[in-house]
């Protein structure tokens, strides 16, 4: 939309910017008059218009297109935080889909620093602190999030820190509070969350205040339902957060959803296909992985290997358990084995689960030798005292028991 009318604009006058008279024509408002009657640009239900088309066009992995938008909204609003934030926003979700790549830290890493460097001269000029600092807030948390995904732990520690400062200063702010809730639905889920099952880093968040799990999914709840900005974030960490609290069937319904408003984002359908296999709904699992696995082939961004084990594994399992189509079975469980060892994932469930196949189906066909080399190498990788580990234990403790029967059976017939 903005780039339509940027491009009419050129078209009547040769100026960079819509003039007031295409304005007239192609806008349903006057720009700069909204931007006289609102305080914080973020509120600019101008901006909010043009800002939507560019954040869905983000959402659905159409970069280039959604790169145009923000470049326009950067042109528009030159020392304003925003434009830089979302620009890095769309860096961070080109990471999404595969936390391990690393090659665009350096680019989200430093929208962020521009974030952070505008919204510092915002603060300490004007009269509006509540909007920079805002920005300041979600820049820093981003980068903390980067950092943890990179095991940094005293780099996230300190942008957590600093975004906690700067949240502090928005809060009370009426106009923004359902973004700002935001910040603390994540605080609060995760600051109780981390120490439970990371206890290594109980002396870090000792120096947080406490958080409250059940308080924080309600906060992120309200978000998903009623923010403009953060809306999508918080359905992103609500994905996650019903999986890990075992509420597969709201996880399933947030999923669906996702995927059928950003149809293209990998992380949506992988999560909607995932779901879908774990509440049983084979049909749509089965549709979820066939289309993720084309998109991979088709080279479509952000589709790759970690959401191709998840789809080659459904399929395997399908094709096995239900259909007996061994010979598709193998293929998908190979295919998942591939992916896993392409992403570096060889502790990962759909790496373990579709070795215990292939030696399942190397069982039924009574090639006993193949089925206890990938038996064996399950065992080998999986976590002790994991399903994984125990399903390969004792399967290697059934083919033994097999193989001793040939054995005494040949020297019978003997």
């Amino acid at each position: 939309m903005v780039l339509v009318l940027w491009q009419q604009a050129l078209a009547q006058t040769g100026d960079p910017r819509p003039s007031e008279a295409a304005s007239e024509e192609g806008r349903l408002y006057s720009s700069s008059d909204l931007d006289k009657r609102y305080d914080m640009v973020i509120n600019n239900p101008g901006v909010q218009i043009e800002a939507t088309e560019a954040i869905n066009l983000l959402y659905n992995y159409q970069f280039d297109e959604a790169d145009i938008e923000f470049r326009w909204l950067r042109y528009r609003y030159p020392d304003h935080p925003m434009p830089r934030f979302l620009l890095g926003l769309a860096e961070w979700w080109k990471i999404v889909p595969n936390t391990d790549i690393e090659k665009y830290d350096d680019t989200f890493l430093a929208h962020m620093d521009s974030t952070i460097i505008l919204a510092e001269r915002l603060l300490d000029a004007g009269k509006y602190k509540v909007e920079p600092a805002f920005f300041l807030s979600a820049a820093y948390a981003f980068k903390g999030r980067l950092y943890s995904e990179r095991k940094k732990w005293t780099k996230a520690a300190f942008a957590g820190k600093k975004a906690l400062k700067y949240f502090e200063l928005c809060k009370g702010n009426g106009d923004l509070s359902p973004e700002l809730l935001f910040g603390d639905g994540l605080y609060n889920y995760y600051a109780e969350w981390i120490p439970k099952e990371y206890p290594i880093l109980k002396p870090v968040l000792a120096l947080f205040p406490k958080g409250n799990k059940k308080l924080g999914q309600q906060q992120l709840q309200k978000v998903a339902n009623n923010a403009f900005y953060t809306r999508v974030e918080a359905r992103y960490f609500l994905l996650q957060i019903y999986s890990m609290e075992n509420e597969y069937n709201q996880a399933y319904e947030l999923a669906k959803y996702m995927w059928q408003t950003y149809p293209n984002n990998p992380y949506f359908e992988r999560y909607f296909c995932r779901t879908a296999f774990v509440t049983g709904k084979a049909a749509e699992a089965t549709q979820a992985a066939e289309n993720i696995l084309s998109k991979i082939e088709r080279g479509m961004p952000g589709y790759e290997g970690v959401s191709g084990r998840n789809a080659a594994y459904v399929l395997g399992y399908y094709n096995m358990g239900y259909y007996k189509n061994y010979d598709l079975a193998s293929k998908y469980y190979q295919q998942a084995i591939d992916f896993s060892l392409q992403t570096k994932s060889t502790n990962a469930g759909y790496y373990l689960s579709s070795l215990i196949g292939m030696g399942k189906i190397a069982e039924i066909r009574k090639d006993y030798d193949a089925a206890l080399r990938y038996y064996k190498l399950a065992d080998d990788r999986a976590d002790k005292k994991s399903g994984q580990d125990r399903d390969a234990k004792k399967a290697i403790e059934n083919l033994k028991k097999i193989k001793r029967e040939q054995r005494r059976s040949s020297r019978r017939n003997r």
